[in-house]
């Protein structure tokens, strides 16, 4: 939430209020990687190749997933262009069209899945385009937010364009194929995006300040804003894993058993035990106690 007098705020429907988006890149240990603040207005799926190519942390993921906005074709263009597996959680997919290589391949069981064919000859002939974009992007020339968001509106003229939507026609075909034949990737995908949703609660819960309202103007002091929130956030995420280590080797040490299927349920967005008012007592020059984490998951 944010002032309604500001350039960046707009109305969103989703949300029914004013305000801007935080989006974030959550690993798959539970920590915010990174955050853009973008309007509402904003097509969210150009910032889910983006905060990849920006992230200079250890963690380098190979894979990401989304929402229902990453399924756009272009998106799983650009991204299988770079590297990049797009794993999206996907609504109502069998709304999408998935394409044959060629009109005489015929498949036994799953023909009727299949709505068009792919134009192989509009990726051969602009083949030297679309490695000539991603060059750009890797060479930091052009943001691929800026590449999707010039490919987010359709042109019949925009040859470069259809290119990479045909290309990413293939990449989704591909990908809704696995998706619907696989349950243990959807329960991955569903779990993983729950994930992201449990840390945006979890964000809000912080912050707290202001009602939660952002009360700057300047879009450099918004930015830092959400990016302090995320820092927080982190850093609360490691208090809790630390505590919950700690408390399961005790359970270990008192002979309870411990075991892999009831640490998975565990999560490190808890908030119930931590106040957010009062007053705290910061000591640097105290150093925490090592955490053995070398113990038996099932209790021997």
């Amino acid at each position: 939430d944010m002032y309604d007098q500001n350039l960046m705020a707009e109305y969103h429907i989703r949300y029914g209020g004013y305000g801007g988006i935080a989006y974030h890149h959550v690993a798959d240990n539970y920590v915010a990687l990174f955050s853009h603040f973008i309007p509402c207005g904003v097509w969210e799926a150009i910032y889910i190749i983006e905060g990849l190519l920006q992230n200079k942390s250890d963690i380098q993921p190979d894979t990401i997933h989304a929402d229902t906005q990453g399924q756009s074709a272009p998106v799983f263009a650009l991204a299988h262009l770079l590297g990049i597996n797009l794993m999206p959680r996907i609504r109502n997919w069998h709304d999408l069209k998935t394409f044959k290589p060629s009109k005489d391949v015929k498949y036994k069981h799953i023909d009727s899945l299949f709505k068009d064919v792919v134009n192989w000859e509009i990726i051969e002939t602009h083949w030297q385009d679309l490695l000539q974009v991603v060059l750009s992007i890797k060479t930091g020339k052009i943001s691929s937010s800026m590449i999707l968001r010039k490919l987010g509106n359709y042109s019949r003229k925009n040859r470069l364009y259809q290119a990479f939507r045909e290309l990413g026609r293939v990449v989704r075909t591909v990908f809704l194929l696995q998706y619907i034949s696989d349950l243990d990737l959807r329960e991955q995908i569903t779990a993983t995006t729950n994930k992201v949703e449990a840390y945006n609660g979890f964000t809000k819960w912080l912050f707290f300040g202001g009602g939660g309202t952002i009360a700057e103007n300047d879009p450099e002091e918004q930015e830092k804003i959400i990016k302090y929130n995320d820092l927080v956030a982190n850093a609360l995420i490691y208090h809790n894993v630390v505590d919950q280590t700690r408390i399961l080797k005790e359970l270990v040490n008192e002979g309870y058993p411990v075991n892999r299927e009831d640490i998975a349920r565990l999560s490190p967005y808890v908030t119930s035990h931590i106040k957010r008012f009062g007053d705290y007592i910061i000591d640097i020059n105290v150093v925490p106690d090592p955490v053995d984490v070398e113990f038996s998951l099932d209790g021997s």
